[in-house]
């Protein structure tokens, strides 16, 4: 089987470049051609990676020497072009979220398995040296029943963030705000750590931000089907901007990881009264370097199709933080604690 891959990038935007760079950096992988409908953002990043750009993606797809598709336009747009790229037998690889509603997602997902090609969905945190350390001490017992788990994205964004580009802060290409874009990485984690979630009860609020649909403020409580609860907080109002955190609380050990590094790990089991994190705290994590954890999940699914396997994070792993959102902003929509999984979702608009 050929173990030489070769890459096509759909979306020139921001992430488009930390893709491409991690591509280089990828034995066995090549980037060779980009596209978007901006033709100018298609042929400046052509010209800093010496590949070919197009305007119109189906163009790209036609191309017999392209194996796997990076899909990195707006969410709204991700499942229509990953279905096109199934068709094409290219294997896809698509930003978070998979896309915004339900329906499509789902779509997308079996397009892909009826083509025979493999899905995945970034979610690069995963592959953190904390979040991977964290799944490997609650799967071996060591923090005994998790009790509760809480998630707090409080960023910021300006007003001319959202006026950057028409389609930010819509439901229809966004498909959200401070949960959808900005949060979705580390509810993703809060559910792979804790267990799947089985209801949610949300308020929902734009409070910072004038000219766009979606919330900018979210709080939500959660009840996974272990028993254990939870809390997801998401904003992007909170000046200047603050870390990420993700905590997990169990009857022999607690969890911190703050930044997308372990911050906090007392195990009842080893060390009590210690904090087995602040060993390494000063410890160089390349995982915490924006973009590394990219590489780690495209050269997961090089190897996924070499040795025939699903991604890590494949598409109905991609959906499980997609359906929790949704369902929180049904919860805010209705004013109702909303059971998981969705039978039917409804847009938020």
């Amino acid at each position: 089987m050929n173990t030489e891959f070769r890459f096509g990038i759909i979306g020139c935007g921001v992430i488009s470049r930390t893709h491409a760079d991690e591509i280089h950096k990828i034995k066995g992988a090549t980037l060779v051609a980009v596209a978007d409908v901006a033709e100018d953002c298609a042929k400046n990043m052509a010209e800093v990676y010496g590949v070919d750009w197009y305007s119109n993606y189906l163009e790209l797809l036609k191309r017999d020497d392209i194996d796997i598709v990076n899909i990195l336009t707006p969410s709204g747009l991700r499942a229509e072009i990953a279905i096109e790229a199934a068709r094409h037998g290219k294997h896809v690889i698509a930003e978070k979220p998979i896309d915004v509603t339900f329906e499509k997602a789902t779509d997308m997902i079996q397009a892909c398995r009826e083509a025979g090609v493999k899905l995945a969905v970034i979610s690069q945190h995963r592959f953190d040296t904390s979040t991977v350390e964290v799944k490997k001490v609650i799967e071996e017992g060591k923090m005994g029943h998790v009790v509760l788990g809480e998630c707090a994205v409080n960023w910021y964004r300006t007003q001319s963030y959202y006026d950057s580009g028409a389609w930010r802060g819509t439901w229809a290409m966004d498909g959200g705000g401070a949960l959808m874009n900005q949060s979705i990485h580390t509810i993703d984690l809060l559910q792979y750590l804790v267990g799947p979630v089985e209801s949610v009860f949300a308020h929902t609020a734009t409070l910072a931000h004038e000219r766009i649909e979606v919330e900018d403020v979210a709080v939500a409580t959660v009840k996974f089907k272990s028993g254990a609860l939870g809390t997801i907080v998401g904003t992007t109002s909170a000046y200047p901007g603050l870390s990420s955190r993700l905590e997990v609380f169990g009857t022999s050990g607690s969890a911190v990881i703050e930044h997308d590094k372990l911050t906090h790990l007392y195990l009842k089991s080893e060390e009590p009264s210690s904090n087995l994190a602040s060993k390494n705290l000063d410890a160089p994590d390349p995982t915490t370097v924006f973009g590394y954890a990219h590489g780690l999940q495209i050269e997961d699914v090089m190897n996924a199709i070499l040795e025939d396997r699903e991604p890590l994070v494949n598409g109905e792993e991609g959906l499980k933080p997609l359906e929790i959102i949704l369902a929180i902003y049904e919860s805010a929509r209705t004013g109702k604690e909303v059971t998981l999984p969705l039978k039917t979702v409804k847009t938020a608009q």
